[in-house]
């Protein structure tokens, strides 16, 4: 008789390897050189066929003391625009990553497409619906990798809230409860490019709220939005003596401050699912609740973290039913292997050599934007709105 002891070793394969080809390497620009794209440039500058060629910013010298900080020589980086280092051809461009703040976005997205390069397109993807079609025409058009920098959908939780929902345990999905936020946490120690409407566009809703939504409807499967009802308010970034706004800058900081800093939204998907979504910056709490699905077979309880970090608060736990008791089913943190910004980055890179789908393609980050775009329609309207989103 066999030794059925055996059998897990009989059946064990060996981790695959990952081997990057460096007999080419790609040539990298960065578009925007603020904060987010140190992110961005540690992680390239460990990929072992990656060339950090060129850089622009709005603000003269910026792009060259970026490069300098990075000890990054021979990248080119007197360009007046995005459009001037993009129609450079003596840089060979291979891809882009567009590191502007929120309300510009598109159009280094569209003109990158345009010129046949790839682009990684830091998160939020847009402001407004209108201007995520714009781009996707442009990718579309172009036949070139676009990517929306998400990485915590890279999280190994993240991945397993997937494979819960897909394994049929909780039966059909019917209403979601999420949302996340911090007590104080208006993102001010980097300037006012997040707090003022003509560069942010969306606060809150745009910074982590993308990432919430994003953690709910990626699980599930991305379902069409339909319609929205949502709420914004400003309360806390409006008042000067706000405790979040340090070295006596509250009045002017309260003056400049033209987005949300906690928003709410009740929202209708494609299937009969409800979302019921809160976000904040500022907020008298600890949190606005753990992230919930429910289903007609079972519910995932997803503990909430103090300050949005891209995954979980703690242990999952499934409740369901099992031989008709009432069950509970701890699901323990997974440990991440990789780090999420370097996992973005190296996918993104795999897609482009590859020509394979983008990591975090498009096609879904719509839906995540026509629901931002619609909860801030609603806020305005004081009313229920509709999403439509038009053929691409």
């Amino acid at each position: 008789m066999a030794d059925k002891s055996m059998e897990g070793l009989n059946n064990f394969t060996a981790e695959e390897v990952k081997v990057v080809d460096t007999t080419k390497k790609m040539r990298i620009g960065i578009i925007g050189c603020g904060w987010i794209a140190d992110s961005h440039m540690h992680s390239y500058l460990k990929q072992p066929d990656v060339e950090i060629v060129a850089g622009a910013d709005l603000i003269p010298g910026k792009a060259a003391a970026f490069m300098a900080k990075h000890g990054v020589e021979g990248a080119k980086t007197d360009y007046a625009s995005h459009k001037e280092m993009i129609e450079d051809k003596s840089l060979n461009l291979d891809a882009v990553s567009i590191c502007t703040y929120n309300r510009q976005h598109a159009q280094p997205a569209i003109d990158a497409l345009n010129a046949g390069i790839n682009v990684l397109l830091e998160k939020p993807f847009t402001v407004t619906l209108d201007e995520a079609v714009a781009v996707m025409k442009a990718e579309k058009a172009s036949g070139k990798v676009l990517s929306i920098g998400f990485q915590p959908r890279m999280d190994e939780n993240m991945k397993m809230i997937k494979k819960i929902v897909n394994s049929g345990v909780l039966g059909q999905i019917y209403y979601i409860q999420t949302g996340g936020g911090r007590r104080r946490g208006i993102p001010t120690p980097f300037g006012t490019t997040f707090i003022e409407d003509k560069t942010a566009g969306l606060g809150a809703l745009a910074d982590i709220g993308c990432y919430s939504l994003d953690m709910v409807l990626n699980g599930i499967g991305y379902p069409k939005p339909l319609t929205v009802s949502g709420y914004k308010s400003d309360f806390f970034g409006k008042d000067p003596n706000y405790s979040g706004y340090k070295n006596g800058n509250g009045p002017a900081y309260s003056k400049l401050f033209g987005v949300d800093d906690f928003a709410a939204a009740f929202i209708r998907l494609e299937g009969g699912i409800i979302l019921d979504f809160r976000i904040a910056w500022a907020m008298n709490l600890d949190t606005p609740g753990d992230t919930i699905i429910m289903g007609t077979k079972g519910s995932l309880r997803i503990p909430s973290t103090e300050c949005w970090n891209g995954t979980v608060g703690g242990p999952m736990k499934i409740y369901h039913e099992v031989a008709g008791a009432q069950v509970e089913t701890e699901i323990p943190v997974l440990k991440q292997k990789e780090g999420l910004f370097d996992l973005k980055i190296r996918t993104f890179l795999d897609a482009c050599k590859n020509g394979t789908k983008a990591p975090v393609p498009s096609s879904e980050i719509l839906y995540n934007q026509a629901i931002l775009d619609g909860i801030a329609r609603s806020a305005v309207a004081g009313k229920e709105v509709e999403i439509v989103i038009p053929e691409i």
